[in-house]
């Protein structure tokens, strides 16, 4: 097994059980504990743990983004009810944003048994998904691709996106606040974000209820610029009654 791979499958463990045991690692990699805890001390550089005696624990950190190919492996049913709603709101032909955003793939994927649409999207996940769908136009600004992520950010995604006009754009977020809005956990896609709301005549947050009161590095809109927020489990009472009072759409199963 490769380190990356082995490292991956020690932060999915974190992420599911919130902490980790050094000689339980070493047995059920079959590596001795020097290399676990050299694993473990590259994880903390990443910020994505923090070691402890014997151990580490999970960095609960929200400014903190995880790998995608870990991201896209949590809360798979969640985010499967997220899109199941978010294609209620798609009609044949339309025209789409796409943030590069975990729930975003799930979103194109429950799209497939629609025709004939036009997504526009900085996710190279998600344009591999779409790949083979026929009668579909899938457009990809152009930028530079992120290291550790699929998908493009810069000045030159921004600039490209805001060539054109959809008819909904969906995203999602690290955090949302009452106070403070959408935020995420890196500047770069928040640009992206903002620029794929701009496009939109209808705005939409799918974003899992884990993320509600929480808060990260830079901000994305306010709650007052969204049409809709989807989300996988019904709000508290003081959410909901915020959005209402603003006009903003709830969507739960």
């Amino acid at each position: 097994m490769l380190a990356q791979e082995r490292r991956n499958l020690i932060l999915e463990r974190l992420i599911e059980e919130k902490s980790v045991v050094v000689s339980e690692l070493s047995q059920r990699f079959s590596v001795s504990e020097e290399t676990i805890r050299r694993d473990l001390d590259k994880l903390e550089r990443d910020g994505l743990a923090v070691k402890s005696y014997g151990g580490a624990v999970i960095n609960e950190n929200v400014s903190i983004d995880m790998p995608f190919s870990i991201r896209k492996k949590r809360n798979i049913a969640g985010k499967q009810r997220i899109a199941e709603l978010a294609a209620r709101l798609v009609e044949n032909g339309d025209h789409l944003m796409l943030d590069a955003s975990s729930t975003a793939v799930f979103i194109a994927r429950a799209l497939k048994d629609k025709q004939n649409l036009t997504i526009i999207t900085n996710s190279i996940e998600i344009l591999v998904e779409l790949s083979d769908m026929p009668g579909w136009k899938v457009l990809v600004p152009g930028g530079c691709l992120m290291e550790g992520y699929l998908a493009l950010i810069g000045p030159a995604v921004t600039e490209s996106l805001l060539q054109y006009h959809v008819e909904k754009t969906f995203i999602s977020c690290k955090g949302v606040s009452l106070e403070e809005g959408t935020t995420d956990s890196n500047a770069d896609f928040a640009h992206a974000k903002r620029a794929m709301l701009r496009c939109a005549k209808e705005r939409y947050l799918a974003v899992d209820s884990s993320k509600l009161g929480r808060l990260a590095f830079a901000n994305i809109c306010a709650l007052e610029d969204l049409d809709g927020v989807i989300t996988d489990e019904q709000p508290p009472a003081e959410w909901l009654d915020y959005f209402t009072q603003h006009g903003i759409r709830c969507y739960y199963p």
